[in-house]
């Protein structure tokens, strides 16, 4: 990816808090993503845009946990939204001590030049607890796009 340009230096970070309130501390996972517009793969001509995306989870909570499945929006400009569901990320279902992180990048394709992604993933920590760990809403664009 050395060659990509870099969207943006923006990042967001999300912290899913389990409830009840006596359990927010056990189950907090922190994801950040950090989107890029991949010029070289795109073709603005034909529509095309490709855009990878690397996201940072870390189990900010104390109870360790797996990443064991995902689920996406993804809207283009045009309002079109493609959901996706699958197991794990990259191939891969994580474990997380607390304090640990784990970081991938992945991609997609758009008809249009600007798209938002969001979604969550499906995380079930060491006690049997399932919870889910909200992915922040985050721009797909290409450079000089938006204002």
């Amino acid at each position: 990816m050395s060659s990509s340009i870099i969207l943006t230096n923006q990042r967001f970070s999300h912290w899913y808090e389990h409830t009840p309130m006596s359990e927010n501390e056990k189950y907090q996972i922190c994801v950040t993503p950090v989107p890029q517009y991949i010029a070289e793969q795109s073709d603005p001509a034909s529509e095309r845009y490709v855009f990878a995306y690397t996201i940072t989870l870390e189990n900010t909570g104390t109870v360790a946990t797996q990443l064991v499945s995902r689920h996406w929006f993804i809207t283009d400009g045009n309002a079109n939204v493609q959901e996706v569901r699958g197991l794990g990320v990259v191939g891969e279902q994580p474990w997380l001590r607390p304090g640990e992180r784990y970081e991938y990048t992945s991609g997609c394709q758009l008809d249009t030049p600007v798209g938002v992604m969001h979604g969550s993933y499906q995380m079930v920590a060491e006690d049997g607890t399932a919870f889910e760990a909200e992915i922040p809403a985050f721009t797909l664009a290409m450079p000089r796009v938006l204002h």
